[in-house]
């Protein structure tokens, strides 16, 4: 049995520590946000946050993330929208959505860090993959979240 710690809540698990985190959310648990995109840590539609760090959880075991805080994407805004979702709805960022999870979680977890980044500080740190090439609008939409993160 492993005990994790995902959105808030205590999770006793019968699995395998070697188990992927993004199979333990959405097999076990149920927690379906988190995508599954390529299986080895490239794309990042599988991001999450483990204790506020954005990790790819298809490469990340449940083992590793005994003791650590887990949060998804529906941890992150389950008490009200997050500044990083508003400011998706606001610039109409998703095209066809299937990557828009871990673009939000890798962009959270960014302006935790950097409250004011730079084009080039998205640039090198949002390293997810969209298909359909919205990069301009999750640029545009995480410039607009630092500025609401700051009213």
């Amino acid at each position: 049995m492993l005990s994790l710690s995902i959105n808030g809540q205590a999770h006793e698990l019968d699995i395998e520590p070697e188990t992927p985190v993004l199979w333990v959310l959405r097999d076990e648990i149920g927690l379906t946000g988190t995508k599954f995109g390529c299986g080895i840590a490239q794309c990042g539609a599988c991001t999450i946050h483990v204790d506020g760090v954005a990790t790819r959880s298809c490469q990340f075991s449940a083992g590793d993330a005994v003791g650590k805080r887990i949060l998804t994407i529906e941890g992150l805004g389950a008490a009200h929208l997050h500044a990083v979702q508003t400011a998706w709805i606001e610039n109409d960022v998703p095209q066809c959505g299937y990557c828009q999870s871990g673009q939000i979680m890798a962009a959270a977890s960014l302006l935790a860090q950097n409250p004011s980044p730079s084009d080039a500080d998205i640039d090198a740190e949002i390293t997810n993959i969209c298909r359909c090439g919205t990069y301009p609008r999750i640029r545009a939409a995480i410039h607009r979240a630092a500025a609401l993160a700051k009213l």
